[in-house]
C-alpha cells in the first residue's frame, strides 16, 4: 500500500489559493477503499462519510464486509497476516494509515461483539487504559474511573464493588464495562461490533440508551444484524452486500424509501 505523507492529508488549496477546511460535520471519510486478505478481495471501492456526533449503523448479511470495514477504521486488521487496505481513510482530514497506530486507537476506540473484560478488578479495567496512556495521576484516577463508569451508566450498579473481579458482573454489565473502558481515554470515535448480539432484551435496551446519551461527546459506528436496533438507534445507515456499499443515507430513508432494490429486499427479510 502506498502511504500518504502528512502534507497530502492536509486540507488542499483551492483555485483562488484559499484553504478548503475539513467539514465539521464529517468525522471520518473513506474513499476508493479496497481491502484484501492475501489474494482475496473483501471490500470493493468503498466510499462512505461518518458524520460527526452521530450514530452510523452498518447492516448487511454475514460475510458482507461490515466488520472488515469497521476494523479498518482503527487499523485493527493489522493483527491479521497478509491483510492490506488500498485507498484512503481520513480522520479529521488526517490519513489514518500515516498516523501512529497507538495514537489512532486512542482516538478511535473499539468495543467487540463479546464482552472482553480484563482479568482484573472493575476499577483496574477502567484505569488500565488511563495508565498506559499516561492519563490521570494518583489524585485523579479515582475521579476518572468514576466519570467513565457514570458515562457508561454503570456507576450506581458497581460503586460498592469496584475492587471485585470484573468477571463477577453479568454479561450486560461486562459490555457496559468494556464501553466505559473505551471511553476512559476520551476517544473521538467509538466503533462497536455487534455489541448487543450476546445480550438479552433488557441489557440491549440499556446499551442502546447509553449510545444515544453518548452522541454529544462521541461519534459512533455500530455493526448490527438487528434491523430494529439500527432503526431505533442510528442516525445514518449503510447497507453492505458482497463487499460493496450498496446504499448509504439517513436511517429513516434507508428503512422507509430505500433507493436500491437490494436494500429493500434485505430489510424486508427476502434474503440475509
Amino acid at each position: 500500500m502506498v502511504m500518504k505523507t502528512s502534507e497530502e492529508s492536509r486540507p488542499i488549496e483551492g483555485a483562488a489559493g484559499n484553504i478548503t477546511p475539513w467539514p465539521a460535520d464529517i468525522k471520518m471519510r473513506a474513499t476508493g477503499l479496497d481491502f484484501y486478505y492475501g489474494g482475496k478481495q473483501a471490500l470493493h471501492s468503498i466510499a462512505l462519510q461518518v458524520p460527526t456526533g452521530r450514530i452510523t449503523a452498518l447492516i448487511g448479511p454475514s460475510g458482507c464486509g461490515k466488520t472488515t470495514f469497521l476494523r479498518i477504521l482503527n487499523r485493527m486488521y493489522e493483527t491479521v497476516p497478509q491483510a492490506r487496505p488500498e485507498g484512503e481513510v481520513l480522520l479529521d482530514g488526517e490519513d489514518i494509515f500515516s498516523l501512529d497506530v497507538v495514537s489512532l486507537r486512542r482516538r478511535v476506540g473499539m468495543v467487540f461483539q463479546k464482552p472482553n473484560p480484563f482479568p482484573k478488578s472493575i476499577f483496574d479495567n477502567i484505569a488500565y487504559g488511563l495508565r498506559i496512556n499516561g492519563m490521570g495521576g494518583k489524585g485523579t484516577m479515582a475521579e476518572a474511573v468514576e466519570k467513565s463508569l457514570r458515562r457508561a451508566a454503570l456507576w450506581e450498579e458497581v460503586k460498592d464493588q469496584l475492587h471485585k473481579s470484573a468477571y463477577a458482573l453479568s454479561g450486560g454489565q461486562q459490555q457496559r464495562l468494556c464501553i466505559a473502558r473505551a471511553l476512559a481515554v476520551e476517544p473521538e470515535v467509538l466503533l462497536l461490533d455487534e455489541p448487543c448480539s450476546a445480550l438479552d432484551p433488557i441489557a440491549t435496551a440499556k446499551i442502546e440508551e447509553l449510545l444515544f446519551n453518548l452522541k454529544d461527546a462521541c461519534t459512533m459506528v455500530i455493526v448490527t444484524h438487528n434491523m430494529q436496533q439500527a432503526a431505533r438507534s442510528a442516525d445514518f445507515t449503510g447497507f453492505f452486500l458482497m463487499g460493496r456499499l450498496i446504499e448509504f443515507n439517513k436511517t429513516a430513508v434507508i428503512f422507509k424509501t430505500p433507493a436500491r432494490k437490494e436494500t429493500e429486499d434485505y430489510i424486508t427479510g427476502r434474503f440475509g
